[in-house]
């Protein structure tokens, strides 16, 4: 499915500056190869030969350090700066950016805040739902006059998601989605319309809201069937090295998703994101929610 959704090679010319991983993702599922990428952007693999526009200001080995750093670099001056130079030898037709958040990427007010007198189209992203995700892939379409692509691009994810859906057993263990490990967050966003449809019920969070700060007495109470951690930018290998600030917690071993081993790590990098990959995800974590049986 991912194959599908990313040619090889760019078959578009806008010049695009994108600041965030989910706007270069939508990019290259375009057929445009960006001019310059986030620090972040690490998909698909043609990304690695682009110039990086930015630089974060987050430090920290464990989620607590890494949250604290953030809240520091806000107070200081911003997380992420931008490469001024390079940002106006690329001479962008568009800049594509986020107008939430601000943690996990450059957002649009840092990129207003850096522009002088650029001819280029500021373009702030937002997506809280699927159809949010969607209607980003078109709005970047419309832009760079690849809007054929991005109805091609939409139909597939929406056809595709319709038939994991149709593919889920009538049982539906409870799922939780550990979004960040300390301070604790459940997933939010498109994350309950992901869980629904692949068979999953999703009961600490409803579809179109933020991230979710949680006591860990409440998922203890509500004790998932299924727990799914996936911090928000880490991919699994990060995550487990740092699954004892879960595992450390009291009752952790009490928790039926625990007992039953069915505690999965995925990739937060993607499920953070408003991407088509979402798709692929979905199905993904449909295997896990219902392996097949032996």
């Amino acid at each position: 499915m991912s194959d599908a959704l990313f040619p090889d090679e760019p078959t578009a010319e806008p010049r695009v500056v994108s600041t965030s991983p989910s706007g270069t993702e939508i990019c290259y599922a375009l057929g445009i190869e960006p001019v310059a990428v986030s620090h972040a952007c690490d998909f698909p693999k043609q990304v690695e030969s682009v110039p990086i526009i930015d630089r974060s200001r987050v430090t920290g080995e464990s989620s607590a350090a890494r949250h604290d750093s953030v809240a520091t670099a806000r107070r200081g001056g911003g997380v992420y700066e931008l490469d001024e130079q390079l940002l106006e030898a690329c001479n962008p037709d568009l800049i594509l950016s986020q107008s939430v958040c601000g943690v996990c990427a450059v957002d649009e007010t840092v990129v207003r805040d850096t522009l002088d007198e650029s001819a280029a189209t500021v373009l702030g992203l937002s997506a809280s739902t699927l159809s949010d995700v969607f209607e980003c892939v078109a709005q970047v379409g419309r832009e760079t006059g690849t809007e054929a692509r991005a109805i091609e691009v939409v139909s597939q994810c929406q056809r595709r998601l319709a038939e994991i859906a149709a593919s889920a057993p009538d049982s539906r263990p409870r799922v939780v989605v550990i979004e960040w490990m300390e301070p604790l967050h459940v997933a939010a966003n498109w994350v309950p319309e992901i869980v629904a449809a692949a068979g999953g019920e999703y009961g600490l969070a409803a579809s179109g809201d933020r991230s979710v700060t949680v006591d860990w007495a409440k998922i203890r109470e509500y004790d998932p069937d299924v727990l799914i951690v996936a911090p928000c930018s880490f991919e699994p290998a990060e995550t487990r090295s740092r699954l004892g600030e879960l595992t450390n917690r009291p009752g952790w071993e009490s928790l039926s998703a625990v007992q039953k081993d069915r505690v999965h790590v995925m990739d937060g990098t993607v499920l953070n994101r408003w991407t088509p990959r979402l798709v692929s995800l979905t199905e993904e974590l449909q295997a896990r929610l219902h392996p097949p049986s032996n």
